[in-house]
């Protein structure tokens, strides 16, 4: 990629993403990401997992993948064993649960330089990590931070952030400290007003994101193409989106889904500034529930830090993303919750 135009590369350039390695690709993201890589029909995908030990030998863990995933397994000890599972690759895509060890990314991001992986997606899907009053005020943010500066510094690949918000369905199921639902109960809290619109996505549209992001092709033609490439991202954030909708917006939805009326909600109301504190102050106890409340209220604020489609643009229509039916999902939500699978 030292090189601007793909006409300008060495004879046998391939330019465009082909052999994808997907960390997480049984998980709550992960597993939509495979299947959006696989039906785009241009993407050979390897699922990257961990080597468990038994108490007699080293065996791999069984993953419902289909068939055509190839599956390497990995001992994130040895950074070998991982170089050498991404050794070919044309990206390496990272999904992996906030419980996971914290050195675990840094040495997948290591193992990918290594191997020259050109393209890094790193565990960067949410909130927009570029507003500053975020970035101050969720701890996360220096995190991730940190891994796209080590990517940098590395130098032999280039990252790509996925800003798209919180997942819907799962964060209007999981409970009153995230959207501010508690859908079994009938109760909801409105932060100030209930009337701020924040971005959020489905975990489908995430997926096809991914996917469709990685089917660009890499380079430009020449220097008369304007087309989308991949290039034109590097090292930046891909802002993507389902919907841009309110807490009330929310509740509108629910009601339609549940056939519910306003009458049959326990409504009430919370300054955003100090339901964030209480949060800050529910960590600082030691509390880790007080970090979700914390996040998702800030994102609440009135400095529409939370509605990045106003602020940065969407990139859905390069991409074609399909517009979404905000009802399909609350349904969803409703029976996720119903089911008590958050």
């Amino acid at each position: 990629m030292a090189q601007q135009y793909a006409s300008q590369q060495p004879p046998g350039y391939k330019n465009h993403i082909e052999k994808v390695a997907l960390v997480g690709a049984s998980g709550q993201i992960g597993k939509h990401i495979l299947s959006a890589l696989l039906e785009t029909g241009q993407h050979t995908v390897t699922a990257i997992t961990r080597r468990t030990n038994t108490s007699t030998s080293t065996s791999t863990r069984t993953l419902p993948l289909p068939a055509s995933v190839t599956v390497r397994t990995v001992d994130y000890s040895d950074p070998v064993s991982l170089s050498t599972a991404l050794l070919g690759h044309d990206a390496l895509i990272i999904t992996m649960s906030t419980s996971a060890p914290l050195d675990q990314q840094t040495k997948l991001i290591d193992a990918a330089a290594a191997a020259d992986v050109p393209w890094v997606l790193p565990n960067e899907y949410g909130y927009p990590k570029t507003h500053r009053g975020l970035a101050a005020d969720i701890p996360i943010g220096a995190k991730s931070a940190a891994y796209r500066a080590r990517i940098e510094e590395l130098g032999r690949s280039a990252w790509l952030g996925i800003t798209c918000g919180f997942w819907y369905e799962y964060s209007l199921a999981a409970g009153a400290r995230f959207y501010g639902f508690d859908l079994n109960k009938r109760r909801v809290t409105f932060f100030d007003d209930g009337n701020t619109r924040i971005n959020t996505s489905t975990w489908p549209q995430c997926g096809r994101a991914v996917a469709r992001l990685l089917s660009l092709k890499v380079l430009p033609d020449d220097e008369r193409d304007a087309s989308p490439c991949l290039a034109r991202y590097r090292d930046r954030f891909v802002c993507v989106s389902s919907f841009r909708v309110s807490q009330r917006e929310m509740l509108e939805s629910v009601m339609r889904v549940t056939g519910t009326e306003v009458r049959d909600w326990e409504i009430g109301y919370e300054a955003s500034v100090e339901r964030y504190k209480a949060g800050v102050e529910e960590m600082r106890k030691g509390n880790r529930e007080g970090f979700a409340q914390l996040m998702y209220t800030r994102l609440f604020y009135q400095d529409g830090c939370g509605d990045f489609e106003s602020s940065e643009g969407l990139l859905n229509g390069v991409l074609g993303l399909p517009v979404e039916d905000l009802d399909e999902f609350t349904r969803i939500a409703v029976e996720m919750a119903q089911e008590h699978k958050v």
